[in-house]
C-alpha cells in the first residue's frame, strides 16, 4: 500500500508538471525525477508480483539513477551554483551506470554493491543538502530565501526519519514508512517548485490542509456508502483514504488532460462550452462599436456650442462692470469647461484604443505612481504602504495605459480617506491552471462602498460624486479588459476597500 502510494502520488506530480504550460528547466527536472521514482516503486512491485527479472532491473537501474537525478533538479532549483555543476552531474550519473555494469559481470559482490551503491547516495544527499544551505546563506533576505529554508527544513526532518527508517536494511528496496515520508516530501517540493505565489509556511500548509479536509471528506462519502449498502463487515479503511487521495491530487492533471483530449478530437467543442461567454462578448462588441460610431458625431455636435457659449461669456466678462452679472457668467464659463471635460471623457471611454504592449514589469510602474502621489504633495495624512512580491514575471502590457488605470484608483482612495488612513499598492504572482501572471494590489481605508453601489461602480456614467462624470472606472474596467485581464473590487464600509487587477502572460 506504501509503495503506491509513493508511485502515485509521483505519477500524479510528473503529469501534473509535463502538461502544465508554464514549463522551465526546474519543472522539468522534477518532473523527471517524479517519474523516475514512479518507475521505480511501479517496477518494485511488479517484481513482486509477477517474479520478472526485467521487473528487477528496471526497479534497480532506475534505483540507481535517483541520486544523480535529484542532483540535477538541485542544480536547477539554487540557479546552477558553484557545489554542482556539469562535471559533477556527469559524474553522478556515470558512477552509479558503470558500478551496475560491473556487477553484472560478476566481479562486484552484491552486498558490497549495496553498500557502495547506499555510501554513493547518501554522499549525493549531503552535497545537495550542503549546497541548498550555501545557496541559503548567500542569498539576500526576501520570500524565495524564506520558501528555501522552509524546503531545508522539511528535507532535514524527512531525511532522518528515512535514515532511521533504513539503518536496520541493508537492500536497495525502499521501507515502507519510508515511501510515504517521500510522498509527503514531493508533495512539498511541488508547493515549492509549481506555486511560487505561495510565499509563507501558513499558505504552503493551507494548500496541503485543503487536500487533507477534501480526501477525509471523500473518505467519509465512500465509507458511508460501503456502510449502508453492503454487508460486508470488514470495511477496508486504509483502502478507501488512499483511493479518496488519489482522486483528490488528480483532479486537477485529469481536467487539463481532458480538456486537450476533447479539443483534439472535437475542435469544436471550446465552442459549447464557452458559447455563453461569447455571446455576451459579442454583445459589448456590438454596444463598443455603436459608441465608437455616436462619439465623434455626439461629440463635435455638442463640443462646437460649448465653445461658441464659452467664447460669448467670456467677452461679455469683459465689458461689463456689475459684480454679479460677471459671477453669473463666471459660473457658464466654469459649466461649458466642465461640459467640455465630461464629452473629453466619453470620447476617451468610446474611441477604440491602441496599445503598444511589450513585456514588462509592473515593479518600475508602482515606483513611479508612488512618486507621483508623492510629489503632488496630497498625501500628507495619508501613508503609502508597499506589498511587492520579489521575483515577480514579466507580463505583456502597455505601460503608460496600466498606469492611467492605476493613478485612477489611487485617486479614488485617496479620496475616500479624507481624514488620512493607510494606501497600500502592492503585486503578487498568481496561478491558475495552466496560466500565470501578476496580481495589482490598490487598498484604501477610507469610507468604503455600499453593497448595492458595487455591481455597478464599472458602469458608464455611473457616479455617487456630485460633480463625477461616472466614466473613470468604465475607462479603468476596458482598459484592463483589453489586456485579457480583470479586475475585482470589495469593499466593507467603513472599513475599506481593495482593488485587484490581474493581468496574465
Amino acid at each position: 500500500m506504501e509503495t503506491f502510494i509513493l508511485a502515485t502520488v509521483s505519477l500524479i506530480i510528473a503529469t501534473s508538471l509535463f502538461i502544465n504550460k508554464r514549463k522551465n528547466e526546474k519543472k522539468i527536472s522534477f518532473a523527471l525525477l517524479c517519474t523516475n521514482i514512479f518507475i521505480q516503486r511501479t517496477a518494485s512491485f511488479m517484481f513482486l508480483i509477477s517474479d520478472g527479472n526485467y521487473w528487477k532491473i528496471l526497479a534497480e537501474l532506475s534505483l540507481i539513477l535517483l541520486p544523480a537525478m535529484s542532483l540535477h533538479f538541485s542544480w536547477t532549483l539554487i540557479k546552477k551554483g558553484e557545489m554542482i555543476n556539469k562535471n559533477a552531474l556527469i559524474i553522478a550519473f556515470a558512477l552509479p551506470i558503470s558500478g551496475y555494469l560491473i556487477r553484472l559481470t560478476g566481479i562486484l559482490q552484491e552486498n558490497l554493491f549495496v553498500l557502495l551503491m547506499s555510501a554513493y547516495g547518501i554522499g549525493v544527499a549531503l552535497i545537495i543538502y550542503v549546497s541548498l544551505l550555501v545557496y541559503i546563506g548567500r542569498k539576500a533576505a526576501g520570500v524565495e530565501k524564506r520558501r528555501l529554508i522552509y524546503l531545508a527544513i522539511a528535507c532535514a526532518i524527512a531525511a532522518g526519519l528515512c535514515l532511521l527508517n533504513l539503518a536496520a536494511q541493508r537492500t536497495l528496496v525502499l521501507p515502507p514508512f519510508s515511501n510515504i515520508l517521500l510522498a509527503a516530501l514531493l508533495y512539498f517540493v511541488l508547493l515549492i517548485v509549481a506555486y511560487p505565489h505561495l510565499t509563507r509556511l501558513h499558505e504552503l500548509m493551507a494548500k496541503a490542509l485543503v487536500i487533507t479536509i477534501s480526501t477525509l471528506l471523500a473518505t467519509g462519502c465512500f465509507y458511508l456508502v460501503i456502510t449502508l449498502f453492503t454487508k460486508t463487515s470488514a470495511i477496508p479503511l486504509t483502502e478507501i483514504l488512499v483511493a479518496s487521495f488519489v482522486i483528490v491530487i488528480s483532479v486537477t492533471p485529469l481536467k487539463v488532460i481532458m480538456k486537450k483530449i476533447f479539443s483534439f478530437f472535437y475542435p469544436g467543442s471550446q465552442d459549447v462550452f464557452t458559447s455563453l461567454y461569447a455571446f455576451d462578448e459579442r454583445l459589448e462588441r456590438e454596444k463598443s462599436m455603436m459608441l465608437e460610431e455616436m462619439a465623434p458625431v455626439l461629440a463635435h455636435e455638442i463640443k462646437n456650442p460649448l465653445g461658441s457659449i464659452k467664447g460669448a461669456a467670456q467677452y461679455l466678462a469683459t465689458e461689463i462692470d456689475d459684480e454679479e452679472n460677471r459671477r453669473i457668467l463666471n459660473v457658464i464659463i466654469e459649466e461649458t469647461d466642465r461640459l467640455n471635460g465630461v464629452m473629453s471623457q466619453f470620447l476617451t471611454y468610446a474611441k477604440p484604443y491602441k496599445f503598444d504592449k511589450k513585456e514588462q514589469r509592473i515593479e518600475p510602474v508602482l515606483d513611479k505612481i508612488i512618486s507621483l502621489v508623492e510629489a503632488r504633495k496630497i498625501v500628507d495624512s495619508v501613508t503609502i504602504k508597499k506589498e511587492i512580491q520579489e521575483n515577480l514575471p514579466t507580463v505583456k502590457m502597455d505601460s503608460e495605459k496600466i498606469m492611467q488605470v492605476l493613478l485612477n484608483l489611487v485617486s479614488n482612495a485617496i479620496e475616500a480617506m479624507p481624514e488620512g488612513g493607510i494606501l497600500t499598492l502592492g503585486a503578487k504572482r498568481f496561478e491558475r491552471e495552466n496560466t500565470e501572471g501578476i496580481e495589482i494590489l490598490v487598498r484604501d481605508t477610507g469610507k468604503g462602498i455600499a453593497k448595492e453601489e458595487l455591481k455597478n461602480i464599472f458602469k458608464p456614467f455611473y457616479t455617487n460624486k456630485e460633480r463625477g462624470v461616472g466614466l473613470g472606472l468604465a475607462i479603468c474596467n476596458r482598459i484592463v479588459k483589453n489586456h485579457g485581464g480583470s479586475i475585482k473590487v470589495k469593499s466593507i464600509v467603513g472599513k475599506g476597500s481593495s482593488f485587484r487587477i490581474r493581468l496574465e502572460n
